[in-house]
């Protein structure tokens, strides 16, 4: 009987922090990147009181939401094939990150506000930077792998740019582009870096 009790508590302990986290996900999605307590108590159905009995604060708060939203998007990323033309390839990843970007561009802004007074939410992006790095590099190998040593890493750190939500933030929310505007400008951007001849090193007279 003790051991269902615990149970049970334990249950509806992780119910509420679910519903805390899920109500600030929910109103940062919306555009309220940045929701007070209130606010997230309200629309998760507790008590104020509630949110910092299982949050010691707001940045704690945020980052559950961060984990539970990697949570839902990890199992939607459709990988971008790393054989084909380069034409081909440009397409399929601009237009997979089109749609990933569209689907997180609130709360990328709101953990954008937060990631300089967050390590923890530093971490999370420094981590999911990487990760569109690294990808970009999978899909466009065959590019890098002609190129020289400085000349690839220089390419490599264009290509991260051009590919990057920061670059999707400034076509589509500082440029003010439709996200087909957006989506062909991003391709222009990442064609015009592979088309480039690889760099060489002139002989010394």
């Amino acid at each position: 009987m003790a051991l269902s009790k615990t149970d049970g508590r334990l249950g509806r302990s992780e119910r509420s922090r679910a519903a805390v986290a899920s109500a600030m996900l929910a109103l940062i999605v919306e555009g309220d990147l940045r929701p007070t307590a209130p606010r997230i108590a309200a629309r998760a159905g507790v008590s104020l009181r509630l949110v910092f009995h299982h949050f010691k604060d707001l940045e704690a708060v945020f980052a559950d939401a961060a984990k539970r939203q990697l949570e839902r998007v990890i199992p939607t990323l459709r990988t971008v094939a790393a054989e084909g033309p380069l034409q081909q390839r440009i397409d399929a990843l601009v237009s997979e990150r089109a749609r990933l970007y569209e689907e997180v561009a609130n709360t990328w802004r709101a953990a954008v506000l937060q990631e300089p007074f967050s390590t923890e939410i530093s971490r999370r992006m420094a981590m999911v930077r990487g990760w569109l790095r690294d990808d970009a590099e999978r899909v466009f190998a065959p590019e890098l792998a002609a190129r020289s040593t400085k000349d690839g890493k220089e390419l490599q750190a264009a290509l991260a740019a051009a590919s990057g939500m920061a670059g999707w933030e400034e076509l589509r929310r500082h440029q003010g582009l439709s996200i087909e505007p957006a989506r062909r400008a991003m391709a222009r951007m990442l064609a015009a870096l592979l088309s480039e001849p690889p760099k060489t090193t002139r002989p010394r007279r």
